[in-house]
């Protein structure tokens, strides 16, 4: 057997024919000889195009603050594995995934596991081990065939339905809906963070007699100045200061509007103040990231498909104007000719890089551009790698310009480890 976390990650790679095989079936049988049950007294359970990340982050951060013991999972990670389970907001160790992974593999016998699952059901196994209150799971690729959703959440949380994934979940908002909707248990609440859910979503959730909390309807977001916000319900209303450590865009109003929703839904006592702490302190790496180099601010997203370009549009037009350049790598499989269209009006020049290292669905930089043939991003420069074209892209916007870096995990990645470099 692997006997470092490296080995296992490696090992754990070869052991299933394919990448992704959705479906609960396999991992079930494993989780019942591992003797897995419900991880904690309450598990909240998060699907979403986006926002899962952010959610689970202020989830965590105001139980925390209420004196609870949280476990969170999470994927993918920007830098080490070891960011995907957390314990009291503590990344596991080397050692503790090490024997995670070797209480998989030891109930697995022949049966097939995939990465994602491997990682899983290690992660379920540590959290029962750890007597928490709470654990709160993000799910990987759409909901109802989803590894996480062998457990029964007693509240789930859909933050956003756009498209994303199609070969997996649906080439229409109605399927994929339908997907994510799988997360809901039989009259346990499901909070939504769509002010217009899928009827796909809505019907599901009425069928299993799920109640649907839903923003703008059963509970608001609501700005109050530049320092604050309002949350309310019918009865209960609480003022908050924005998310400013990391999590500053907009769009995270309704994601800290998500995690209150389901806490609030549980039969948990949270203070007002640890909810003001929690939003307060909640961060999460590579959302709209605040870098400087050289004089020049750069801008680490790790938003990767339509819907988070029109976010991250959003942000930009409600700044001061500003030439933005954009640092843009994405994954062969996305939408880029969308995303690009999305930013088109907030970006003044492209530099695109390769994403060859990211595995089978990478592409070189010249790739990328005959996708984007007919905008304006496909006359930008191409650069092999991020740190190349992050390197360019800071020269080139000089101390009055700005930068922008995102199209995927990788990309985050790779541009937080220059600039970390760097200074």
């Amino acid at each position: 057997m692997p006997s470092t976390l490296s080995d296992w990650l490696a090992f754990i790679e070869q052991q299933h024919p394919q990448h992704i095989e959705l479906g609960l079936d396999r991992v079930r049988t494993v989780a019942q000889r591992m003797g897995l049950r419900h991880p904690a007294p309450h598990v909240i359970t998060v699907a979403g195009t986006n926002g899962k990340g952010s959610t689970v982050a202020f989830i965590e951060a105001i139980a925390r603050a209420q004196g609870l013991r949280v476990g969170a999972y999470t994927s993918p990670h920007l830098h080490r594995y070891n960011e995907r389970v957390r314990i009291d907001a503590v990344d596991a160790s080397d050692a503790t995934l090490v024997e995670g992974f070797d209480a998989v593999e030891q109930a697995r016998d022949t049966t097939p596991l995939t990465y994602f699952e491997y990682g899983t059901l290690c992660a379920l196994w540590l959290f029962q081990r750890a007597a928490l209150d709470l654990v709160v799971l993000e799910v990987g690729l759409g909901g109802r065939l989803d590894a996480v959703n062998l457990v029964d959440a007693d509240a789930a949380i859909i933050t956003t339905v756009d498209l994303d994934h199609q070969e997996w979940l649906g080439h229409d908002i109605d399927s994929i809906g339908r997907e994510k909707a799988g997360i809901a248990r039989p009259f346990k609440p499901l909070i939504l963070g769509d002010d217009d859910p899928p009827a796909s979503v809505l019907r599901h959730a009425y069928a299993i007699g799920a109640p649907a909390w839903r923003i703008a309807n059963d509970f608001f977001a609501e700005p109050v100045d530049a320092q604050h916000w309002r949350w309310r319900e019918l009865g209960y209303t609480i003022e908050l200061p924005l998310p400013m450590r990391a999590l500053g865009a907009p769009v995270q109003l309704r994601n800290a509007a998500c995690a209150i929703a389901a806490l609030r839904a549980l039969d948990l006592q949270i203070d007002d103040t640890a909810i003001v702490q929690g939003v307060a302190n909640a961060e999460v790496a590579g959302r709209l990231q605040h870098f400087q180099r050289d004089g020049v601010e750069v801008l680490v997203d790790v938003g990767h498909n339509p819907q988070a370009a029109r976010a991250l549009a959003g942000w930009l037009h409600a700044q001061p104007p500003r030439r933005t350049l954009a640092v843009y790598a994405a994954l062969a499989d996305k939408d880029a000719a969308a995303v690009v269209a999305a930013l088109a009006n907030g970006v003044d020049g492209w530099h695109l890089a390769g994403s060859q290292t990211y595995g089978a669905r990478g592409q070189s930089a010249q790739a990328l551009a005959q996708t984007l043939a007919g905008s304006t991003a496909a006359d930008g420069t191409c650069h092999a790698n991020v740190a190349s074209a992050l390197a360019a892209a800071v020269q080139q916007a000089g101390p009055v310009g700005r930068v922008l870096v995102f199209g995927s995990f990788h990309a985050a990645a790779q541009a937080m480890q220059w600039l970390n470099e760097g200074g």
